[in-house]
């Protein structure tokens, strides 16, 4: 990535100000500005996270921020309600309370003498919600959106659910926030009220989870934030940008089908990073990109950016399964519009003798029972590009599987949507999910998945309102798997893989089951698309660029690692993750920061009810005599009819003790 150190216009920080709201609550906010500003006002760019400006996001704020600035915009990072060193309390995600806070700071920027009134939003993950949701409330001073890794439908496409079944990384993500919620804020800029506005917040820390878990179909809370609930809510132009290794692909083609306004799409080979310093590689200059939105949206400049196709992204070529890939071989390919025409179905059916062929068999049946410890090759639901996240060759778990196979490919297949597989099957249990898989297989023998797909078939006439299976009754169900753009080559064979269980990326179904699979009448369906010759004549993007990074002094250097551990006598798999980020300083502000994370996750290999996972954190915050300690941990288990959740948290200055929480909630399971 280029460093930029001197910008057309001379860039001015203003590392901390506090915006005050009309019910008197200050949030905490860092502002970039071009040293002109006041005189020769600029259009603003908001950042509004929970994420903490002065440590949590500040490695990247100092890429990203500085570089708006210097291209002629206010670059305005805030903390949200509950966070940092605003004041308040953060009870839970994409409140209503966060919009109207959000309303108040637009209003408040647009009135500064440095700011035209115009401005646009930019954030991802939390951040690329809340600009969509804020965008739906239509205040008239947004003009713009860029949104990255975010979704449009909280319950089918967060990181909650997927296709009804609940993800693991729900509760990963409540321990994420418990942790990460509880760290205190900077006494520098609080003075002597930061134990105050702390023990505060400590006191009044929600277990996210137990509250999420309250909701396990798709009900009014979920739809809350679901811009999905009214497409045409949204009248600003809206860029929208992801990866391939990301948990938030699929909500890109479904946007851009959906929302009225001007839209464009982009999706690259990136976990869920920003572009311009992503992995897996190939990088763009994504700050020359967004600058080429604003200008044109922000500033009425015409850049051209609209004559470009609305849907362009990265066509991965096969690769051998790998934890981590410093790049993704393939080009960028692209569509006028979403759906495309280009786009034609390729079918193929599931055969007897676990054939997958392009004619239909006649029917039979064949029956399948996973293993609860199936899905050790699954690898993240959202990779972050730091470590070893990846599936992994997909051979253990398909070993256990139900599994279709191609003759070798005569020819190359090349594939961009999402591929549908329509099953007709049975299970012999009320309560069932199917997990299926797409997976690529070399000559070697070696899997690599392609794609993947869930369903709780307590959920196949929808997420609203789940029944019972009644066991042993045929039943057709459509599964769709992640959205994809993959070249299979010649020489390989396409697998489709069936599984009743997926741990640990999904919490195991409360007893095992058999999986019955009706051949000939099965089939899969791929979104074929041929080459098209206007693809070569793409406009390149520019190569990366940042402001300089920031300076920090490391006392510990990070490390991370991801191993599976299996206790031959107990038949019992633990899959466990350590991610150490390190003993550091930020430079120009003196502050150290510790954070270790530890989570585990076992299963027996027949029993599901022996699942548990466990997640603990440990991060200090400090500043020579001032020093501050949490410590998390959350614990999840269920028996047959309730999930059963523990959680500790612990707060300390220097090695005092200040409190400590304690939660137990048992909650009933609801078709899940």
């Amino acid at each position: 990535m280029d460093i930029v150190t001197q910008f057309p216009r001379k860039v001015r920080e203003i590392e901390n100000i506090f915006i005050t709201l009309s019910d008197g609550c200050r949030l905490a906010a860092r502002v970039w500005l071009p040293d002109d500003a006041e005189a020769n006002p600029v259009p603003a760019i908001l950042e509004y996270l929970p994420y903490r400006k002065r440590d949590g996001t500040s490695e990247r704020d100092q890429l990203t921020h500085p570089y708006f600035a210097g291209h002629g915009y206010a670059s305005v990072r805030v903390d949200m309600r509950g966070s940092g060193e605003s004041d308040g309390l953060l009870a839970d995600e994409y409140l209503k309370q966060e919009q109207d806070d959000c309303l108040e700071v637009m209003k408040w920027i647009a009135g500064q003498a440095w700011c035209t009134g115009k401005i646009g939003m930019i954030g991802i993950s939390w951040g690329g919600f809340n600009g969509l949701q804020v965008a739906a409330r239509r205040p008239p001073e947004l003009h713009a959106v860029i949104s990255l890794c975010s979704t449009d439908d909280r319950y089918a496409d967060d990181i909650h659910f997927m296709g009804g079944c609940l993800l693991n990384d729900n509760l990963q993500w409540s321990s994420v926030m418990l942790a990460y919620m509880s760290r205190a804020p900077d006494k520098a800029l609080l003075g002597e009220s930061w134990r105050e506005v702390w023990l505060n917040r400590l006191r009044h820390e929600p277990l996210l989870v137990a509250n999420w878990l309250k909701h396990q179909r798709r009900d009014e809370f979920w739809k809350h934030g679901s811009i999905c609930e009214d497409w045409g809510a949204i009248a600003c132009p809206v860029y929208l940008v992801g990866g391939w290794a990301d948990g938030y692909s699929n909500t890109i083609p479904r946007m851009l089908s959906h929302l009225k306004c001007p839209k464009k799409g982009l999706i690259g080979p990136w976990a869920h990073k920003y572009p311009h310093f992503a992995k897996p590689g190939p990088r763009i200059g994504f700050l020359q990109e967004a600058l080429r939105w604003w200008d044109k949206w922000l500033k009425c400049v015409e850049t051209g950016i609209m004559d470009d196709p609305q849907y362009r992204v990265w066509l991965e070529e096969p690769a051998p399964p790998e934890p981590f890939y410093e790049t993704k071989p393939g080009r960028w390919v692209a569509e006028p519009s979403w759906p495309s025409p280009n786009v034609t179905p390729y079918i193929l059916h599931l055969n007897a003798g676990g054939r997958l062929g392009t004619d239909a068999l006649p029917e039979t049946r064949v029956e399948g029972r996973s293993p609860p410890s199936l899905g050790e090759t699954c690898g993240a639901w959202c990779g972050f590009g730091i470590g070893p996240e990846k599936p992994t060759d997909q051979r253990i778990d398909d070993g256990r599987s139900i599994c279709f196979d191609t003759a070798p490919l005569a020819e190359r297949l090349e594939v961009l949507g999402a591929p549908r597989l329509n099953l007709d099957l049975t299970v012999d249990r009320p309560w069932a999910f199917v997990a299926v898989r797409l997976n690529e297989v070399a000559p070697d023998g070696s899997s690599t998945r392609v794609s993947y797909g869930l369903l709780n078939l307590t959920h196949r006439d929808g997420h609203e309102k789940p029944r019972n299976l009644v066991p042993g009754q045929r039943m057709s169900v459509t599964v769709q798997f992640n959205d994809i753009a993959h070249a299979f080559a010649a020489g390989n064979r396409i697998r489709v893989a069936l599984s009743t269980s997926y741990w640990p990326l999904i919490w195991p179904s409360p007893e095992p089951v058999t999986l019955g699979v009706f051949t000939g009448a099965s089939r899969l369906q791929l979104p074929s698309r041929a080459p098209r010759a206007e693809d070569k004549k793409l406009r390149p993007f520019a190569d990366p660029e940042s402001a300089p990074p920031l300076a920090k002094t490391f006392h510990r250097a990070a490390k991370g690692r991801r191993w599976v551990e299996r206790d031959i006598a107990s038949a019992t798999t633990t899959y466990r993750i350590e991610e150490d980020m390190g003993h550091f300083t930020i430079d120009h502000i003196g502050l150290e920061t510790d954070f270790v994370q530890r989570e585990s996750y076992r299963i027996s290999d027949t029993d599901p009810l022996s699942a548990e996972i466990d997640i603990s954190y440990r991060i200090s915050i400090g500043r020579g005599d001032w020093q501050t300690r949490t410590e998390t941990r959350t614990l999840m288990r269920a028996d047959k009819t309730h999930f059963i959740l523990e959680a500790t948290l612990d707060a300390f200055e220097g090695e005092k003790r200040l409190l400590s929480r304690q939660w137990h909630e048992r909650i009933a399971r609801d078709f899940l």
